[in-house]
């Protein structure tokens, strides 16, 4: 994705602050985003909290502490804008993920009732069936670009089943994510709108003929009382859509590659699979891929910047999975690791509501791949690629193992 560059540095940013970086594209090695960005971020002399002028110009935090306060605290850093560069006025808000507490919580605890264990274990049998099936489809041939052939389908058919989509509308709905969240500043807000529009209209007819899937719950609720406005809905509707089409299929790319690369590691969990919901943990921390926006709310110094009401600062969440402080030898994978606290799903209120499914997802991948297609590998010659977005992905990555 390109970016755009504002040069024109803002007068309360001191030069010694300013850092060259676009979190947007970078240079990355061998389909390894969050080192690559670990390598620039924690470089000598780089401010723990700097000013990027890309994407029309925005602060950026470096440590666990500091994304953990811009995740975790409203009342300094605001989810009104959750975008760079901001969103035009014109846009959809997306509800709940651009409102603060208490608001926040009123629309939340609407989309909650879809992510309980009782609405999840059902998906997870179904999702089961769904992986043994696609991978049986082209385990014979040795091969596969796992990519278009299985993260981009078993996530994604989980997801339209949890809200009761028809499949035939599974290439629209991707295609259109992929522009909402990878393409230009002006072709994200496109696709936001499709996928708003695509939304209001499934909820007007779940309101003319409701069932039990999620946006049905979403078109029958109220808050304080009284029906919720079609804006509102829509945008309700734009995050379940974007959230579920795209941020699992991201982290399955990640979590293959490692696999791929590291047959100790393919050994150990086909060993002893009791250590796979552990491995799914870990692999989350190590492999974060969310870049998550704030607006600042007030004038204040932070870590030595001077912010001010209405600057954009960013929480990338691959620096927590990666910082010494917080973790021992942080980018090395440990299944033994006891993780509990990685902000791999964000942080505060805000923290992504969808985590048990995605959990249970990637361990049912780790369960099923390793049963049927245990020994894996790269193919040779062919480079993983990988692209830096507002959620980092792997966009290719061919597996050979012995065919048949």
């Amino acid at each position: 994705m390109a970016s755009d560059v504002t040069w024109a540095v803002p007068d309360h940013v001191p030069s010694d602050k300013v850092l060259d970086f676009d979190f947007y594209n970078f240079e990355v090695d061998d389909g390894e985003c969050q080192i690559a960005m670990k390598r620039v971020l924690r470089a000598p002399g780089v401010p723990e909290v700097f000013w990027s002028p890309y994407n029309g110009g925005h602060w950026a935090v470096t440590r666990a502490t500091q994304i953990a306060d811009v995740l975790g605290d409203p009342t300094r850093f605001s989810s009104r804008q959750v975008t760079l560069p901001r969103q035009p006025p014109e846009a959809t808000t997306t509800v709940p993920l651009q409102l603060d507490p208490p608001e926040h919580m009123k629309y939340r605890r609407v989309l909650a009732t879809g992510f309980s264990p009782q609405a999840i274990t059902p998906v997870a049998d179904s999702a089961r069936e769904r992986a043994r099936s696609l991978i049986e489809g082209f385990r014979a041939q040795g091969e596969c670009e796992f990519i278009s052939e299985f993260a981009q389908y078993l996530p994604i058919d989980v997801f339209m089943s949890l809200v009761d989509l028809p499949h035939s509308d599974r290439t629209f709905l991707t295609e259109t994510a992929e522009l909402a969240v990878r393409g230009t500043a002006s072709e994200q807000v496109e696709g936001r709108r499709r996928i708003g529009e695509y939304g209001l209209q499934k909820v007007q007819e779940r309101r003319a003929k409701p069932g039990t899937d999620l946006i049905s719950t979403i078109a029958k609720a109220e808050i304080d009382s009284e029906a919720i406005d079609e804006s509102t809905v829509a945008g309700m509707v734009q995050l379940l859509l974007l959230a579920g089409l795209d941020t699992v299929t991201s982290m399955l790319g990640f979590v293959a590659q490692f696999l791929a690369k590291n047959p100790d590691h393919r050994a150990q969990l086909m060993e002893h699979p009791a250590l796979i919901p552990s491995a799914v943990e870990e692999l989350m921390r190590r492999y974060p891929i969310a870049l998550q926006p704030r607006e600042v709310t007030r004038d204040f110094e932070y870590h030595g910047a001077l912010l001010r009401r209405g600057d954009m600062i960013l929480a990338p969440t691959p620096m927590d999975g990666l910082d010494e402080d917080k973790y021992e030898n942080p980018e090395t994978v440990d299944f033994a690791r006891k993780v509990n606290n990685h902000l791999s799903f964000g942080g505060g209120a805000h923290r992504c509501i969808g985590a048990m499914l995605a959990r249970a997802e990637l361990k049912i991948f780790l369960e099923e791949w390793l049963r049927l297609i245990p020994d894996f590998r790269i193919k040779p010659g062919c480079p993983v690629r990988a692209t830096s977005t507002p959620v980092l992905c792997i966009s290719a990555l061919p597996l050979v193992w012995p065919a048949g």
